[in-house]
């Protein structure tokens, strides 16, 4: 008679900063290259804002065999509501099995607090080991799309909006008419029609104006900690603001930061993009994203990534006329209780 193998014994604790090399190691081993710099800011990004950031690792016999990165939603993508992003979780191969990654979930469930009601995430259809992890804790398929769109060379097909007033991924607070589509130069539209700029901290006000405009709420602090993210989080500066006229009309805030939900390609992320409502048909809008692209090409970025409510009918076709697509990637969700 086989005799059963032990059951593994394991305990959870926050990750620290001195468990990087353990965690690059387990890394480099699932997804087939190194990652250090990713997860040097992720720590750090946690250091700085503990309150924000929500980091465990599980140890077994002294060494690390799993851990799981995650942070709170406050409002990207246009959501209200609070939640979680599941960034990554990693479990050493030689321990997978043991209901690590089980355990390292229901440490981040119970640590989300009473306002979280879902823990989000997303992860390739190809990628069945972890889909069907997905599936075996309890995650569906989200209401949200993925989308994303090439980064190259050339022109891309932009509409001629009256305005973009509302943050990438929401419904707008007022009407959206993106009106008759033109193809127009990225550089044009970026010198001619607006003055877009790298984001700086100085911004913050203006941003915050615009926010309000759109939202009708007051997100100070959400707004700072989208500058604060921009400044620090990301590996390259990409956020971007549009002035008409030396006011600021627009901004677009965006990350190179890539290594979420196992992203080993060059890829960046637009989170929010909003414009003041008083500078309708000036192309605030077509302008941010057009320097944005040509922003990403010269720093070798192949994918720009976004996502959207899958009833955010004006939104979803204005992306799709500017060259955004379905992505590859699938949204999922958690309901907590």
């Amino acid at each position: 008679m086989a005799v059963p193998a032990p059951a593994t014994t394991f305990s959870l604790r926050p990750l620290a900063a001195r468990d990087l090399d353990a965690v690059v190691s387990i890394d480099g081993q699932l997804c087939g290259r190194t990652r250090r710099a990713y997860f040097e800011r992720r720590l750090a990004a946690a250091r700085r804002q503990p309150d924000l950031h929500l980091q465990f690792a599980a140890e077994e016999g002294g060494s690390l065999a799993g851990y799981i990165l995650a942070r709170r939603l406050l409002g990207e993508f246009g959501r209200t509501e609070p939640a979680l992003r599941l960034e990554v979780i990693g479990v050493r191969p030689d321990e997978r099995g043991h209901g690590i990654g089980m355990k390292l979930l229901g440490a981040l469930a119970a640590a989300a607090g009473p306002d979280a009601r879902a823990i989000r995430t997303g992860a390739s259809w190809r990628d069945h080991d972890m889909l069907r992890f997905f599936d075996h804790a309890g995650f569906a398929l989200g209401g949200n799309q993925i989308l994303d769109c090439p980064v190259h060379a050339g022109r891309l097909g932009v509409e001629h909006e009256a305005a973009i007033a509302a943050p990438a991924h929401a419904g707008a607070a007022g009407e959206i008419d993106y009106g008759a589509a033109a193809a127009n130069d990225f550089e044009a539209l970026a010198r001619d029609r607006c003055d877009v700029r790298v984001l700086a901290r100085a911004d913050l006000g203006d941003l915050v104006r615009i926010d309000r405009r759109i939202t009708g709420r007051e997100r100070r602090g959400y707004i700072e900690r989208l500058v604060d993210e921009a400044m620090e989080d990301s590996a390259v500066r990409v956020s971007l603001t549009a002035r008409v006229d030396g006011i600021v009309a627009g901004f677009a805030m965006a990350r190179t930061d890539f290594g979420d939900f196992g992203r080993a390609e060059p890829v960046a992320v637009l989170d929010t993009i909003g414009v003041d409502p008083d500078y309708a048909h000036h192309h605030v809008g077509s302008a941010l994203l057009s320097q944005l692209l040509v922003n990403l090409e010269a720093l070798r970025i192949e994918r720009l990534e976004t996502v959207v409510g899958r009833d955010d009918f004006a939104l979803l076709g204005f992306l799709y006329r500017v060259g955004f697509g379905p992505s590859q990637r699938l949204g999922f969700v958690k309901p907590l209780a």
